[in-house]
C-alpha cells in the first residue's frame, strides 16, 4: 500500500475533453509536479504550462508541441503504440511511483465512451490505493471510496454513490439527505444517485466492496442546467 511519504500533489492530464479552463487552471497552479499523458501536452502547451514530465506513444501530441518540449527540462518517457496499458495508466503509474498524497486528472472524462470508463475504472488500481486520486473535469469530482472517506463541499451540493466491482455493503453515511445505516448498493441499481450534502463535511464508511462517488457542487450544477 501507498504510503502517503512524499507530501505532494501530483496534477495529471489526458487527452480528453479539457473544458471550464478557467477552473482545471486554478487546479495546475496547486500541483507540485505536472504529468502530462501523451496528447494531454497539448492542451499544457495552449495554455503556456510545461509537465515536469509527458509519458506515452506520441501519437497524440502535436509535432511541434513534442519538439518544443525536447527543448525544455520536461521528461519524456516514450512507449510503444502496441501496449496493454492506456497512455492514461502509464501516467498514473508514475505518478503513483513516489507515493504521492493526492494526484488529481484532468481531462479523463467527455469524448470517447470505452476511454471514459475505463479511465474511472484505473481509479480501482490497486497502485493508487492509500493516494487520493480524484477524477476532475471541471465541474463534478469523482474519486474512489475502498473503506473511509469525506466530502467535503456546501450544504445543497450532490453527491452520488455508485457500486464498483460488485455490490458495497454496510455503508453508513452522515452529513447527508438520505443516510445509509450500514445497508447494501447493489451493482445496477441507481439507488445511490443524487444524494444531497447537508452538511459542510459528510462521511462515508463501508464494510466491503467499492463506491465511486460523485461530488458536484450545487453552483456547477446550476451552470450546467442553464446550458442546457
Amino acid at each position: 500500500m501507498a504510503t502517503n511519504d512524499s507530501g505532494t500533489n501530483v496534477v495529471v492530464v489526458a487527452h480528453g475533453v479539457l473544458s471550464h479552463a478557467h477552473r482545471l487552471r486554478s487546479i495546475l497552479a496547486t500541483a507540485d509536479q505536472i504529468i502530462a499523458a501523451d496528447g494531454g501536452a497539448n492542451w499544457l502547451y495552449d495554455q503556456g504550462r510545461t509537465p515536469h514530465l509527458l509519458v506515452g506513444d506520441m501519437d497524440s501530441v502535436r509535432p511541434e508541441v513534442l519538439t518544443a518540449l525536447a527543448s525544455t527540462d520536461c521528461g519524456i518517457e516514450r512507449h510503444p503504440a502496441a501496449k496493454d496499458e492506456t497512455d492514461l495508466e502509464l501516467a498514473l503509474l508514475r505518478a503513483a511511483d513516489d507515493h504521492p498524497q493526492r494526484i488529481t486528472v484532468l481531462g479523463a472524462l467527455g469524448g470517447r465512451v470505452d476511454h471514459e470508463l475505463g479511465n474511472i475504472l484505473l481509479l480501482t488500481m490497486s497502485e493508487l490505493e492509500g493516494i487520493e486520486t480524484v477524477l476532475y473535469d471541471g465541474v463534478s469530482t469523482l474519486s474512489l471510496c475502498r473503506r473511509c472517506c469525506a466530502i467535503v463541499g456546501e450544504p445543497g451540493d450532490t453527491v452520488s454513490l455508485l457500486p464498483l466491482g460488485g455490490d458495497a455493503h454496510g455503508i453508513v453515511t452522515q452529513g447527508l439527505a438520505y443516510p445509509l445505516h450500514g445497508e447494501t448498493l447493489r451493482l445496477g441499481p441507481a439507488r445511490g444517485i443524487s444524494n444531497v450534502l447537508t452538511e459542510a463535511r459528510a462521511t462515508i464508511r463501508l464494510e466491503a466492496g467499492l463506491l465511486m462517488v460523485v461530488h458536484t457542487p450545487e453552483r456547477h450544477l446550476e451552470e450546467v442546467e442553464d446550458e442546457h
